[in-house]
């Protein structure tokens, strides 16, 4: 089942806990887009989920929605697999995710750089991977109270992976740490890296006055979406 995970391992008679990172990006390469965000949610494997996946889909199938691999950005702009699908029935998929989010056992840290006080790509991966350096060091307690990490990214965007490799490798055990390949179609705690990416961006483009009518169309007022979702999101805060 997509989501689901085999429960802490044993070494000589003690649990060996076991930390999973699902990281999702928000930018392009490119630097096109106005902010690059690195979102990192992390999801301690003795934590069970699959209860709450299973509510989840029980959920949409009693309200006749389909399971679709949630993907925030086109479910609000009604493209890809939304595409043609009624507003009304975008909302209640995504009420359906916030629901099953406010309930997950992790916490997340978001990186949010503006891209145009980058001169180009090297220099904004240069400051990716200081940045999560910091990171984990200022967590450097928490992270290695694990005997194995798990890092599960889809390598979508050169520049993440590339900074995530040297920035772990730096920071963590190479020992302790493992890289998985991971589609947000297989796992939901991709699909919630997913989401807390695009709050936080819609967070962004709300304080600076670039938010668009679709983002008021979903979350309302700039006091309504932070008294709203954001805190929510928020909540599982690093």
């Amino acid at each position: 089942m997509p989501g689901t995970f085999s429960p802490a391992f044993f070494v000589l008679g003690a649990i060996l806990r076991e930390l999973s990172i699902f990281i999702d990006e928000s930018g392009s390469d490119g630097l096109k887009d106005r902010y690059y965000l690195l979102t990192l949610v992390l999801h301690e494997q003795d934590a069970d989920i699959n209860e709450g996946i299973r509510a989840y889909e029980r959920s949409l199938a009693e309200k006749g929605l389909p399971d679709i691999p949630f993907h925030a950005s086109p479910l609000l702009n009604g493209h890809g697999d939304y595409s043609g699908m009624e507003l009304a029935d975008r909302k209640r998929l995504l009420s359906s995710f916030r629901v099953f989010f406010r309930h997950l056992p992790i916490r997340y840290a978001c990186i949010a750089l503006k891209a145009r006080e980058y001169q180009d790509l090297d220099d904004l991966t240069s400051s990716m991977r200081r940045r999560l350096i910091e990171l984990f060091f200022d967590e450097l307690a928490f992270f290695l109270g694990f005997g194995a990490i798990k890092v599960y990214y889809d390598d979508g965007q050169r520049s993440v992976a590339l900074a995530i490799h040297k920035a772990v490798d730096y920071a963590l055990s190479k020992n302790a740490v493992a890289y998985r390949s991971a589609s947000p179609a297989d796992y939901r705690l991709s699909q919630a890296a997913d989401y807390i990416c695009t709050m936080e961006l819609t967070a962004l483009k709300y304080a600076d006055k670039s938010s668009t009518a679709t983002d008021e169309k979903f979350f309302g007022s700039w006091s309504q979406f932070k008294k709203g979702i954001l805190r929510e999101v928020r909540s599982k805060g690093l």
